[in-house]
């Protein structure tokens, strides 16, 4: 078996150029139709712009945040509504995104890829010129379900196109841009909201994805290959009907429970979501036990190292939006802060995270692996230390009084976001990339719903109908026990997956 040290990740774009020509072995040669030899300038450019697309679909799960006191203003929106504009994206994304992987296998990653991100950037247009909460909401959506459809393609083409340490490199950058996103887009809203350009409020959050997204459509029909398996599958439709149908019993509710005041409907959705999820699984057993193709290959979920990462997903996901979303309103609501202040606190956490990552190819070869273990244990203590400031803090508590907490937070997730990914693929067989990584993301996109739920349901019902310091920082201070919680819980899968990803390896 390989140890653990000596599997290592290193500079994303350093020597992109090992591709999949057509020379490995004659399983991968019989499963994928491998593209030819590509100019190392051009894999350059091809994983900027996949990285580009990846940046803004992530992004946008968080942008919204310091913008929702600004849009109720200006559209005269209730808090449902507001908290709609971030959960109906994230809703309506992770219901899509085992679907548009697959799509992706079936019809070609850059054509996924190029109508996906069409889709995206148009309706960025229609959330940025909307004339009130219902058409914003509606628009989000749209952006939600385009995201889906050219996301999975990011990792699938990195599958497809890179090999071996070359494919760590890229899924490390991938890593990172998602990382940096999330960190990053809290501030990026919080600087458009301040500065107003032309008059126009909160709507440039969305506007800026225009421009981007022209220049990432632009670059990936010039840069991106026209590839997907040689076997097409076809969709498996009863099971996009079922698994759609679970995720949606689950996930509104979720989004809808809390402002709704958790009536019974709620809860019975979310039961019946529960035999709907049993349904799926049959149906994906049952099909792959006939020869047919399922939506969800049930090998995937017999890898032990993939399992473990979906775990890991879920629990990390859930901790960090979680986070993000009570901490900009406890600085906004809590503190008084504007909303460029309160993105301005996130920005300790960017920089400890891309400084951690930048130091990570001469850190992963002395670590291995354990540099998970190092990262989420970091990430643990971050959270430790935030619930310790807290509790000291009291009444009296500050936004500066938190930057050393979010400085740990970052050096550990600077040190374990970068190689999840890679980590959790290890073992997934490249005919399967695209339904894989829309497994991977869907669970993160569940675990951002859970998380923003179920911290946010601590949050506000520990604050009530008070608005008082004493009651934002002592619902702020119970709301950390969660997270500290769901930190531990994703330090606790990191050694199987870690153990997996050896045995893969070796």
């Amino acid at each position: 078996m390989q140890d653990e040290k000596s599997m290592s990740v290193t500079d994303p774009l350093q020597n992109a150029s090992d591709t999949r020509t057509g020379a490995g072995t004659a399983t991968a040669a019989d499963a994928t139709a491998g593209p030819p030899a590509t100019p190392p300038a051009r894999l350059k450019a091809m994983l900027a712009v996949a990285m580009a697309a990846t940046f803004m679909a992530a992004m946008d799960s968080y942008i919204v945040n310091v913008a929702i006191p600004s849009i109720r203003d200006d559209l005269d929106a209730s808090v449902s509504a507001a908290e709609m504009t971030v959960g109906g994206y994230i809703m309506v994304y992770g219901l899509f995104l085992v679907t548009g992987g697959r799509l992706g296998d079936i019809v070609g990653y850059k054509r996924m890829f190029l109508t996906g991100l069409g889709l995206f950037t148009a309706a960025s247009l229609c959330c940025g010129i909307a004339p009130g909460p219902e058409v914003l909401i509606a628009f989000r959506c749209v952006q939600g379900f385009a995201a889906a459809l050219f996301f999975p393609q990011t990792l699938s083409i990195i599958q497809t196109s890179f090999e071996g340490s070359r494919r760590d490199r890229a899924l490390a950058l991938f890593g990172v841009t998602i990382g940096l996103a999330a960190i990053t887009g809290q501030l990026i809203g919080g600087v458009l909201v301040h500065l107003d350009l032309f008059g126009w409020g909160w709507r440039p959050i969305f506007l800026v994805n225009i421009p981007l997204g022209l220049v990432a459509i632009a670059g990936a029909a010039l840069t991106m290959p026209g590839f997907r398996g040689v076997r097409r599958p076809r969709l498996d439709l009863p099971g996009v009907a079922l698994l759609t149908l679970a995720l949606l019993l689950w996930s509104f509710p979720l989004a809808e429970g809390r402002t709704a005041g958790w009536p019974l409907w709620c809860l019975l959705l979310m039961a019946l979501s529960v035999p709907c999820f049993v349904a799926f699984g049959w149906w994906q057993r049952r099909l792959s036990a006939s020869g047919g193709q399922p939506l969800v290959s049930p090998p995937l979920l017999r890898l032990r190292g993939f399992r473990s990462g979906n775990a890991l997903f879920l629990a990390f996901f859930a901790c960090n939006a979680g986070l993000f979303f009570v901490l900009a309103i406890q600085l906004q609501s809590g503190l008084g802060y504007s909303a460029l202040k309160s993105g301005l606190l996130f920005t300790c956490l960017g920089v400890a995270f891309t400084a951690t990552t930048m130091a990570l190819p001469k850190i992963m070869p002395r670590l291995g692996l354990h540099v998970l273990t190092a990262g989420y244990g970091l990430n643990a203590v971050g959270y430790l230390l935030l619930l310790l400031t807290a509790l000291i803090a009291g009444d009296s508590l500050s936004g500066p009084m938190l930057v050393p907490a979010l400085l740990v937070i970052g050096l550990g997730q600077g040190l374990g976001v970068s190689p999840l990914l890679g980590t959790a693929l290890t073992e997934v067989p490249p005919q399967d990339a695209g339904s894989a990584a829309g497994v991977l993301e869907t669970v993160g996109q569940l675990g951002m719903s859970v998380g923003v739920t179920l911290v946010g349901l601590v949050y506000f019902t520990t604050l009530g109908d008070s608005d008082s310091q004493h009651a934002y920082a002592h619902a702020f201070t119970v709301t950390l026990v969660l997270n500290l919680a769901l930190s531990l819980l994703a330090l606790a899968f990191v050694s199987p997956l870690r153990k997996a990803a050896a045995m893969a390896a070796g």
